[in-house]
């Protein structure tokens, strides 16, 4: 009796698990994304990418909010504080501080997915480009674009010359193909 339960237990069990790993459902606990509603309603408001504001956050704190970095960046999405008053002043947000970007992730969420539409219009919809710019900044993305350093594409991205964009970009590209792939739609 007990070696038929085990006969029985051991394939049922591979069964399940098989069905688990082949239903894409399980992925989203691999690859959760937090804050849907507030970064749904702001890629709506900026027309932006919704996975790519998940995947900026899942790179910069992991949808962990009240971060601040060794170099100050704030909140969820890590605006630098001049980033962030320039953001504020220029999309005329003036509901929007700093003390409300590093603790409250829509409003962080906001502020950044308007940094994300302005970098968005600067380059042309360069999808690269504006992660880039939003980790090494805008002036740099130009120069280096400018001068031929980096093109702008994937395929030579490891032409960044800043060790720290050039990982980070790679890294926002992994969880957006992932993203992509796990969630038909946001």
């Amino acid at each position: 009796m007990r070696t038929l339960k085990k006969r029985f237990v051991l394939p049922l069990f591979l069964l399940v698990l098989a069905a688990l790993f082949f239903n894409s459902g399980w992925m989203a606990w691999v690859y959760p994304i937090g804050y849907k509603e507030e970064i749904r309603e702001q890629s709506k408001s900026y027309d932006i990418d919704p996975f790519l504001i998940a995947s900026i956050i899942r790179v910069e704190t992991n949808f962990k909010p009240s971060k601040e970095s060794r170099v100050g960046a704030l909140g969820i999405m890590q605006l630098m504080p001049d980033t962030a008053d320039w953001a504020i002043e220029q999309g005329k947000l003036p509901e929007a501080t700093l003390e409300r970007i590093k603790h409250e992730p829509d409003t962080n969420i906001r502020i950044g997915t308007w940094y994300l539409r302005n970098l968005t219009d600067q380059f042309g919809d360069n999808r690269l480009a504006v992660m880039a710019a939003y980790n090494a900044g805008p002036g740099n993305v130009r120069k280096w674009m400018k001068e031929g350093t980096w093109d702008g594409t994937l395929e030579n991205v490891r032409d960044i010359p800043i060790g720290e964009t050039r990982h980070y970009v790679q890294r926002v590209i992994y969880y957006y193909n992932q993203y992509t792939k796990v969630y038909e739609t946001f």
